[in-house]
C-alpha cells in the first residue's frame, strides 16, 4: 500500500480528525480499530429506516431484516473459508465466543485430572475463562513457555503435551507483541494427542488472509470492532458436527424448538447458542466492514502493517533509552519501554502530541510478568496507518526524553 493509497483512506475515516480540524495520529488499531464512513453508514441504515426485529416478525420490513442478518452470517463464513454459514455463531465479542467454549464445550469434555494447554502470552481473556472452568471441574491448566524473542514455543509444547490435555487455545498473532502462531503445527500437536485448538483471532483476522479449513483448527474467535466494525459483536466459529454436540450455554427466546413446562427442546446450531434478541445492527455492520478490508485485500494489508511495524521498530531502535519486546517480524504491533519513563506517562506526553498509543499490561499480565515488567507502551498500526504516525511518534517521544531529562 503505498502512501498515496494510505493518505486517501484516511480520508474514509471520520475519527482521524480531532474537533478542531487538527490530524489525529492514532496508533491503538490493536484495541480497537477506527471505523470507515462505509460501516458507519451501514449501522446508521440499520438503525433508521431498515430496522425491524428479526427472525419473528411477519411483516415486510422483518422479514427483510431477517434476510439482512443472515446474509452478514454467510458473508462472514466466506470472508473465514468456513464450509456452512451454520459453522458461524454470533457473539458479542471474542470474550463471549471463548466463554462459550469453555462453558459449553468444556464443561461437557473437561473433567478432573483433565489438562487445557495455553501460553504464556494469552490475553486474559483466553486465560480466566478456562481457570474457571479448571477450577469448577477439577482440570489442571499447563502455560507454553515463550521462545527469547517471543514466540510461542511449539519445541516445548511438544513435550509438554500428553493425552490428558483436552484442548489447546491460543493467540494467533499476541496483542502485545505482534508474534504470529505457527497454526498448522500447533494444531497438528493438539490433534496428535487428541486434543482440541481454539484460535484467539482476534489479531489475526483483521490484517491476515484466513482459510478455517487450511488452518485445521476446531474453534476460532474474533471481535468485530477490531476488524473496523462494531463494538457488541464477534464470532465464533466451529466445525458444525462440535457444534452440533455442544449443550446451550444460554437459555431464552430464539434458541429454541419447543417450550413447555415439562422441558423444552433447543433449536439446532447456529441458533441454539444465540438466545435473546441478536445483535441486529452490529452484524450489519460487521458484514461492511468485511467487505471493506476484503475489498481492499487482507495481504495487502498484512504487508503495510507489518511494514510499518519494521519500520517503528528500527525508528526506535535508534533511540538509545528504548527497549523492544518481540520478534523482528510482526503483525502490525510494536511494543517497548523507555527508560526513566513510565509508559503511562510517556501515553499522556504523546497524547498532547496528537498521537494516541496504548500504555499498560494490555490484559496480558502474565506475560508482563514474564517479561519482567509492570507494562509497556504499545503501537499499532491499521490500514489507515503511514509513514507520518512513526515520525509524530518518534517526534513525542523525543520530547519527553527532553521533559525528564530535566
Amino acid at each position: 500500500m503505498s502512501e498515496a493509497d494510505t493518505l486517501s483512506r484516511k480520508a474514509e475515516f471520520p475519527g482521524l480528525i480531532t474537533p478542531d480540524g487538527a490530524r489525529w495520529h492514532y496508533l491503538d488499531t490493536a484495541a480497537t480499530a477506527q471505523k470507515p464512513q462505509a460501516v458507519i453508514d451501514a449501522v446508521t441504515r440499520a438503525l433508521g429506516r431498515d430496522y425491524a426485529t428479526v427472525h419473528r416478525g411477519v411483516y415486510c420490513r422483518s422479514a427483510e431484516m431477517t434476510l439482512a442478518y443472515e446474509a452478514a452470517r454467510r458473508r462472514v463464513a466466506e470472508f473465514l473459508g468456513a464450509r456452512s454459514e451454520n459453522e458461524v455463531v454470533f457473539v458479542r465479542g471474542a470474550t463471549e465466543g471463548i466463554n462459550l467454549v469453555a462453558q459449553s464445550w468444556g464443561a461437557a469434555n473437561i473433567s478432573a485430572g483433565d489438562c487445557i494447554m495455553l501460553s504464556q502470552l494469552e490475553h486474559h481473556s483466553n486465560i480466566v475463562p478456562w481457570q474457571m472452568l479448571a477450577e469448577r471441574v477439577g482440570a489442571e491448566i499447563d502455560f507454553c513457555p515463550l521462545t527469547v524473542d517471543g514466540r510461542i514455543d511449539l519445541d516445548a509444547m511438544e513435550t509438554i503435551l500428553t493425552e490428558r490435555h483436552k484442548i489447546v487455545a491460543l493467540a494467533h498473532v499476541s496483542n502485545v507483541l505482534g508474534s504470529i502462531l505457527d497454526v498448522r503445527r500447533a494444531a497438528n500437536l493438539a490433534h496428535s494427542v487428541g486434543a482440541k485448538i481454539l484460535l484467539d483471532g482476534c489479531q489475526a483476522a483483521p490484517r491476515m488472509p484466513l482459510d478455517i479449513t487450511g488452518l485445521d483448527c476446531d474453534f476460532f474467535v474474533f471481535s468485530g470492532h477490531k476488524i473496523y466494525g462494531p463494538t457488541g459483536i464477534g464470532v465464533l466459529w466451529a466445525r458444525e458436527e462440535l457444534l452440533e454436540s455442544m449443550p446451550p450455554w444460554q437459555g431464552g427466546g430464539s434458541m429454541i424448538n419447543r417450550v413447555a413446562f415439562e422441558g423444552t427442546t433447543y433449536a439446532p446450531p447456529p441458533q441454539r447458542f444465540e438466545a435473546g434478541t441478536p445483535m441486529i445492527a452490529e452484524a450489519i455492520g460487521l458484514r461492511a466492514a468485511v467487505d471493506y478490508v476484503e475489498a481492499i485485500g487482507l495481504e495487502r494489508l498484512f504487508r503495510h502493517e507489518s511494514g510499518l511495524a519494521a519500520d517503528a521498530r528500527a525508528a526506535l531502535r535508534r533511540i538509545n533509552s528504548i527497549t523492544l519486546f518481540g520478534p523482528e517480524e510482526s503483525a502490525g504491533i510494536v511494543s517497548f519501554v523507555m527508560e526513566g519513563v513510565h509508559p503511562h506517562d510517556l501515553g499522556t506526553i504523546l497524547d498532547e502530541e496528537n498521537v494516541a498509543i496504548r500504555a499498560g499490561h494490555h490484559c496480558a499480565q502474565p506475560l508482563m510478568g514474564c517479561l519482567g515488567i509492570p507494562a509497556t507502551a504499545r503501537a499499532s498500526f491499521g490500514l489507515y496507518s503511514d509513514e507520518s504516525d512513526i515520525e509524530a511518534l518518534i517526534r513525542g517521544i523525543e520530547r519527553a526524553k527532553r521533559i525528564f531529562a530535566t
